[in-house]
């Protein structure tokens, strides 16, 4: 069923060109200092191919849910999603979608120095100037309401978010949005999954949180349940 992302009106920048990339699965909006639809599209059909390609020889890539060990040679994106998972202890797909935003992203900043990349919730960033990233967190009364400050010092980063209660992507958790923020949005990504498995109440995001804490490389994660939040690490919040 198609759900209208109505949530990405809080991504927007004034001093922004903003557009959409759809290729099948893969929905992108970006943000830059021009037009750059044209050059996204071929770097999501760059990266989709590369990846569907590695897959059909390597089917485990994208089924399982535990890290996978893969070749020395295979291509970039794929070494850094299962090296990035191998730490986190999630399967490689959990981090695809915070990759292609990355490996897209980083292509992109030759022609704007501004580029915000959102992918299914999860965003990577490089920014010339202070963003705000609001956080969507399904029914709870907190959506929308809640945003993060990034500063142009604390970018390039990723800034992903994973629900048990929104969307399609895999979660064995029910939060309604694990939102973390890591200097790589391959990290982040795989970070928010993780993260998102253990926590089923609010309860548990405690729990979540001191987890988030242990993975390598995370600089914060923010946690919603319901109408209570929990937050770690160098993340500050702003109301919207």
């Amino acid at each position: 069923m198609y759900q209208p992302r109505t949530y990405r009106k809080w991504h927007e920048s004034a001093d922004l060109v903003s557009f959409t990339v759809s290729v099948n699965e893969t929905n992108l909006f970006v943000s830059a200092r021009v037009d750059l639809e044209r050059k996204a599209r071929k770097l999501v059909l760059k990266y989709r191919s590369i990846l569907e390609n590695y897959i059909a020889g390597h089917p485990t890539f994208l089924t399982s849910l535990k890290p996978v060990e893969i070749e020395a040679d295979a291509p970039l994106i794929v070494r850094d999603m299962a090296e990035t998972t191998n730490k986190v202890g999630v399967g490689p797909m959990a981090s695809v979608a915070g990759a292609v935003a990355q490996f897209v992203g980083e292509e992109l900043l030759e022609y704007s120095p501004d580029i915000i990349i959102e992918n299914g919730g999860d965003i990577y960033i490089t920014s010339t100037r202070e963003r705000v990233i609001g956080i969507y967190a399904g029914d709870s009364p907190l959506s929308g309401k809640l945003g993060i400050e990034i500063f142009p010092n604390e970018t390039p980063c990723g800034i992903c978010t994973s629900s048990g209660t929104v969307g399609h992507s895999l979660s064995f958790g029910k939060a309604d949005a694990v939102t973390i923020v890591a200097p790589s949005a391959i990290l982040a990504d795989a970070g928010a999954t993780a993260c998102g498995n253990v926590v089923q109440t609010s309860a548990d995001i405690e729990r979540g949180l001191e987890l988030a804490s242990k993975i390598a490389g995370v600089s914060g994660a923010i946690i919603i349940v319901g109408e209570r939040v929990g937050a770690w690490g160098s993340v500050r919040l702003k109301h919207l």
